[in-house]
């Protein structure tokens, strides 16, 4: 699901860096979804340091490239991969469009903002990948303004078998800068987590809705 192994551990490595990933096992998070967690991920940050958002917007504009071609349009998932999205369309000299988690409640009452014509080829850009609801949302949103969705990029993944189930079904190729097994390998080796932390962290990603839940 990566680029690739080095890619994957440079990414890691400046995401914890500036503190975009945070690793506290010992007080965890609690997310939007009421699920506790050992790690937050706030990509949003990468904004904000101008040689790491180059690095992530080359090395998405290289794959996309790669892979896909050089795709007619590229599609951000608001609000988190706006920022990011934007700056690899503007590498690539390529259209930009956004999509919304749902249309708006009034006037156009657009779900995706920017111009899409029928027909297009998108490349849509994520910031980061937990059960991929809202991220495949935003692929039939698209499908349905009449786009050839080609596949998505996303800076960073928990892993999550759900994710990787919903991929698949979906029918869409997923790639990543880095990943959850890359981060606690790195993280390790750095000093960033002991190697009881670093067991936490492994349980809590096999059962993540249940996990530290009284």
């Amino acid at each position: 699901m990566i680029f690739n192994k080095d890619t994957a551990e440079k990414t890691a490595e400046l995401l914890l860096q500036i503190n975009a990933i945070k690793l506290n096992p010992r007080n965890p998070f609690t997310w939007a979804s009421g699920w506790n967690s050992p790690i937050y991920c706030d990509n949003r940050l990468i904004l904000s340091f101008p040689a790491i958002r180059n690095f992530v917007r080359e090395e998405f504009s290289k794959y996309i490239e790669k892979e896909f071609g050089k795709p007619d349009v590229i599609a951000g998932v608001a609000t988190g991969a706006i920022g990011i999205g934007m700056l690899v369309a503007e590498y690539m000299g390529l259209p930009f469009v956004y999509v919304r988690p749902e249309p708006k409640k009034h006037g156009r009452q657009n779900q995706v903002e920017g111009f899409l014509q029928k027909g297009q080829n998108v490349v849509v850009v994520e910031d980061l990948i937990s059960t991929g609801n809202s991220s495949l949302l935003a692929v039939e949103a698209l499908k349905e303004a009449g786009a050839q969705v080609k596949g998505m990029v996303a800076i960073f993944t928990y892993g999550f078998a759900i994710s990787e189930e919903n991929f698949k079904k979906a029918t869409i190729d997923l790639k990543t800068l880095s990943n959850y097994e890359t981060l606690l390998h790195l993280a390790l080796a750095k000093n960033y987590i002991t190697e009881k932390e670093l067991k936490t962290l492994q349980e809590w990603r096999e059962s993540p809705s249940t996990w530290n839940v009284e």
